[in-house]
C-alpha cells in the first residue's frame, strides 16, 4: 500500500507516523486513523491523518488495513 495515496489510507488502519516535531530525526509514531485530513488524492509528503489518540502526522507505512 503507498502512504503516499489517500486511497490506500482509511479509517480504522493501524499506520506509522511522522509527527511535525519528529520530522528532522524521521521518528515514527504507532497507532489507528481516527480522521484523514488530506483532501487531496496524493501528497509527496505522505497523506496527514489524525490518530485515535488526537496526535497528527503524516503516513509513512501502513501496517494493517481495516
Amino acid at each position: 500500500m503507498d502512504p503516499k495515496k489517500r486511497s490506500a489510507v482509511s479509517v480504522g488502519a493501524t499506520v506509522d507516523i511522522v509527527l511535525k516535531k519528529d520530522q528532522p530525526t524521521g521518528r515514527l509514531t504507532r497507532g489507528r486513523v481516527k480522521r484523514i485530513l488530506t483532501n487531496s488524492a496524493t501528497h509527496p509528503h505522505g497523506i496527514k491523518v489524525m490518530l485515535e489518540d488526537g496526535q497528527v502526522g503524516r503516513v509513512q507505512s501502513i501496517l494493517e488495513e481495516i
